[in-house]
């Protein structure tokens, strides 16, 4: 059961123990100060008041009617269970039903002949202060409730909206990585579709079967080439001077990267192992994507930081590692609040790899994602 129904179930316990109190008390009063009839006819007004009291359905406008008619008929031995009237009254925001079963409770004793009519002993001072905690209960505890509601809805809807937001993010990296494997998967089956195009021309050399072959494979690809388009290229703006050659990917070098943000005033450190041009083209990309946030993240959250990146391309797995001290203003790169983190692992999730964020101790912050590399794959060697 969760913390909310648990306090509510025991919201409901604690309520009805108290009215089982204060029934208990006018049945003592009526057993042994009163007895006989009038003993008996309390009894039974006392069991009917607090039926309409536990009953939830009958709290409004039963339960007020029935309890104000036996206190102005009653007086003091029913005082307590108009209290409890009067809290859930106030809970409820009916203040005015409150303060006239009040007032009709006094004025029907002003004219009553009943022995246990309030004015009878002065004991109209006590219920009215009675009354009066009641009331004021009520109201603390209706606009507590209250404002606890209004703050788990408020939770929730933050909730969701972070949820749309973290979904927005997945989208938009997933876009961005679909739009750069149709630069890199364009420029490849363009290469394919040139290289045997040439050598289909040249076919005075070649059997007939080989001629045939390299057709069939230079139509495929331009084949492949056009569908590529189809598919993926409504995710480029519209550009009427991209050209074929435009194709190619463009893949930035993350050293540029650094330069830039150096010229920007941050001090980033970079040690590169291995050669990035042997690592896929997917890495590249997602290593660009890491370091670019990571900066990005430092510059707005630890301004005047040291920034140490680590890239190791070597076979069997791309890694790379972003670190930071604390800022100028001794707080470090709150990167985990981010929404491009969530992109960035979409992306590295995607590869199979892991990403990682967290503090690394002595007020710094880390960045680090591992992604395997196939043994054999296809890019390995070939330029972009």
């Amino acid at each position: 059961m969760s913390t909310k129904g648990v306090s509510k179930w025991a919201a409901v316990a604690g309520r009805s123990a108290l009215v089982a109190f204060f029934m208990l008390i006018t049945v003592v009063d009526a057993v042994t100060v009163r007895g006989g009839w009038t003993g008996a006819a309390i009894i039974l007004s006392a069991a009917v008041c607090g039926v309409a009291l536990l009953v939830p359905c009958l709290r409004w406008p039963t339960a007020p009617l029935l309890v104000t008619a036996a206190t102005a008929w009653w007086g003091s031995v029913t005082v307590a269970l108009l209290a409890v009237v009067m809290f859930d009254l106030a809970a409820t925001r009916r203040l005015r039903p409150a303060c006239g079963c009040a007032a009709a409770v006094l004025a029907a004793n002003v004219l009553g002949y009943s022995p246990t009519r309030l004015w009878a002993d002065e004991s109209y001072l006590t219920a009215i202060v009675v009354w009066i905690f009641a009331l004021v209960l009520g109201l603390w505890f209706g606009n507590r409730r209250r404002l606890l509601s209004a703050l788990a809805a408020d939770v929730e809807h933050l909730r969701v909206e972070a949820q749309l937001r973290e979904d927005a993010a997945r989208v938009a990296e997933r876009s961005r990585i679909a739009a750069e494997m149709h630069d890199v998967l364009a420029h490849r089956l363009s290469l394919i579709a040139l290289h045997t195009g040439v050598l289909a021309t040249r076919n005075d050399n070649l059997p007939e079967p080989v001629t045939e072959r390299l057709a069939l494979l230079r139509t495929a690809s331009t084949q492949a080439l056009g569908d590529l388009r189809d598919v993926l290229g409504a995710l480029h703006e519209p550009d009427p001077t991209r050209t074929e050659a435009a194709l190619r990917p463009i893949l930035r070098d993350v050293q540029e990267l650094v330069d830039e943000a150096r010229r920007a005033g941050q001090r980033v450190g970079m040690l590169t192992v291995g050669d990035s041009e042997q690592a896929p083209t997917t890495h590249r990309l997602a290593v660009y994507r890491i370091v670019q946030e990571a900066l990005t993240n430092v510059r707005k959250h630890a301004d005047g930081a040291l920034v140490t990146v680590r890239i190791d391309y070597q076979p069997p797995a791309t890694w790379v590692e972003v670190t930071n001290t604390p800022g100028t203003t001794g707080k470090t790169s709150a990167v985990e609040s981010g929404y491009g983190l969530v992109g960035l692992r979409e992306r590295v999730t995607a590869l199979g790899g892991h990403l990682s964020t967290g503090p690394a101790g002595a007020g710094t912050w880390r960045l680090s994602a591992r992604i395997p590399q196939s043994v054999d794959h296809e890019e390995k060697g070939t330029p972009a």
